[in-house]
């Protein structure tokens, strides 16, 4: 499953530089296009706010 982005997302942008697909996009809180993540996990490492979680 790809990850996705939760309500704990602060929109700080961290995730975004990390990401080898292009997957994020900005927002109010920003947002994982599950046909683009490939369940790296980079971006989950980086989170400051934990936001980022597997799907389910």
């Amino acid at each position: 499953m790809a990850y996705v982005i939760t309500d704990k997302c602060v929109a700080c942008g961290t995730c975004l530089p990390v990401c080898p697909v292009e997957a994020i996009s900005e927002g109010d809180i920003y947002h994982i296009d599950p046909d683009t993540c490939i369940e790296c996990g980079s971006c989950a490492e980086v989170c400051p706010s934990e936001a980022i979680i597997p799907g389910e």
